[in-house]
């Protein structure tokens, strides 16, 4: 880190004369813009997270924990079934789900179906799922924000 002052001793035979190149790299714009990068993914991640809108049913149940990614079924206010957000017909539902099955037998699935949807059309759904080979499935609902809503 030192500059040549120009009365060291000649070491680099004809390049004596000239300023050496400085050969060391400033990361400090480069940490500043991943660290920026960085809280805009964070803040970004979980408006991600929702494939397909639905108008989600009230309730006071507390929220269900785990460490994995759970796989989202929704079922929209027009009863189109969703996989993540790709379409997918309840006939194909089981034969989407058994690759999934098969190589990871303990993943999470939440069905997030429309309140306007017929409770039995979201259970059509919860028997393919489980048919499929899952039995980690949990029904979602928005939680419930005060009394004052009743």
């Amino acid at each position: 880190m030192g500059a040549n002052l120009g009365n060291s001793p000649r070491r680099h035979g004809r390049r004596s004369g000239r300023a050496q190149p400085f050969a060391e790299i400033n990361i400090t714009p480069m940490v500043d813009v991943m660290l920026v990068l960085l809280v805009i993914f964070m803040v970004a991640a979980p408006m991600m997270t929702s494939g397909v809108t639905v108008d989600l049913p009230k309730s006071s149940a507390s929220p269900v924990s785990g460490q994995d990614e759970p796989l989202a079924v929704s079922i929209t206010a027009d009863g189109k079934i969703y996989i993540q957000k790709t379409l997918v017909p309840l006939k194909d539902l089981q034969t989407k789900l058994k690759p999934i099955a098969a190589a990871k037998k303990d993943t999470r699935i939440f069905v997030r179906g429309d309140k306007s949807v017929d409770y039995g059309k979201i259970m059509q759904v919860v028997g393919e799922i489980n048919a499929a080979g899952f039995t980690k499935v949990a029904l979602i609902t928005d939680v419930a924000a005060t009394s004052k809503e009743k």
